[in-house]
């Protein structure tokens, strides 16, 4: 095992006890929370390195990278994790399985007609992403759009509701932004679980608070940084 390899394997092991212990202390099973790798700014090298050591589960958050490396290394489920513009929307339905980043209705409509004009098989699977403290210059739907978007992915013939996804505001403390997700997931479940299953993704927890995201329902927690470490971005 060559020495870039062996770092990660060990930062790997690292955080797979990290929610595995988050786990007992929140009484649930590991098994109920995906390890989603961030690998934005690293090369497709490390991806690989990654699904060599088991990982099923990419996330990236800039079409220009991911488009690449998701041709470099297509046995994974890729998610698209950053914020989208609608005109990568064609590119990005070409790869990726999940986009946790919907937080508009035009950006539904964008997704719903690239997915159409590509011929893809399968749905698009999509989450809403929400603005957990309402400021509409950042990325997420506020408060009040939240089901109308999660209407509009629900009613697309070419995407597939899965649930819900939020960064927490930097200024609120984890535990106050995972519960309020956590409750709008709740209320997600409530309405639009129907014959295509229930929307119970909760995209949410990242390196610095996996923990407190677990606690409150995360099954997907995206990590980057204590997996791959600290790096120069590619540009």
């Amino acid at each position: 095992m060559d020495p870039r390899t062996a770092q990660i394997a060990a930062n790997l092991a690292a955080v797979r006890e990290r929610i595995a212990a988050a786990c007992r202390a929140a009484g649930r099973e590991p098994e109920s929370v995906t390890l989603v790798a961030i690998t934005k700014t690293y090369p497709a090298d490390d991806v690989a390195r990654l699904v060599e050591l088991g990982v099923r589960d990419v996330g990236e958050n800039r079409d220009q990278e991911a488009a690449p490396k998701a041709a470099a290394v297509p046995d994974v489920r890729w998610h698209f994790v950053g914020q989208l513009q609608r005109n990568k929307a064609r590119s990005v339905v070409t790869y990726a399985d999940v986009v946790h980043s919907v937080d508009s209705l035009r950006l539904v409509d964008a997704l719903t007609d690239a997915v159409v004009r590509s011929g893809r098989e399968t749905p698009l699977g999509a989450l809403v992403q929400v603005s957990l403290d309402d400021d509409e210059r950042r990325g997420g739907a506020v408060t009040g759009a939240v089901e109308k978007v999660a209407e509009a992915i629900a009613a697309s013939p070419a995407l597939r509701l899965l649930g819900v996804m939020a960064v927490a505001p930097v200024d609120w403390a984890p535990d106050d932004a995972f519960a309020r997700l956590a409750a709008i997931s709740g209320r997600i479940k409530q309405r639009f679980t129907g014959p295509d299953g229930t929307p119970d993704w909760i995209s949410a927890g990242m390196s610095g608070d996996l923990e407190s995201a677990i606690l409150h329902g995360s099954t997907h927690v995206r990590v980057g940084s204590a997996l791959l470490g600290k790096r120069t971005p590619l540009g």
